[in-house]
């Protein structure tokens, strides 16, 4: 499955993308960014209040509860603000 990382998420991250091989326990956007958190500290320091982490699925945006399977590719973005 291919992550995309943008804005700050991105440069804690300290990449832009990379293809991952998810566990089977790994079911939803939650999930995932439970499993993220976990991979180290750059992840951790970049996911550190999840909540406020918006994701895109397959370029969709969904909730932190949806289902991630068949996923092709997943987005991590910052708060969006307007302007």
């Amino acid at each position: 499955m291919k992550l995309i990382y943008f804005a700050w998420v991105r440069e804690r991250i300290g990449k832009a993308e990379e293809k991952v091989e998810l566990p089977t326990e790994v079911e939803t956007v939650s999930d995932l960014l439970k499993w993220l958190k976990q991979r180290g500290e750059e992840y951790e320091n970049a996911l550190q209040h999840p909540e406020v982490i918006r994701v895109a699925i397959n370029q969709e945006h969904v909730g932190h509860d949806e289902k991630i399977a068949g996923a092709h590719e997943i987005a991590l973005f910052p708060p969006m603000t307007g302007g």
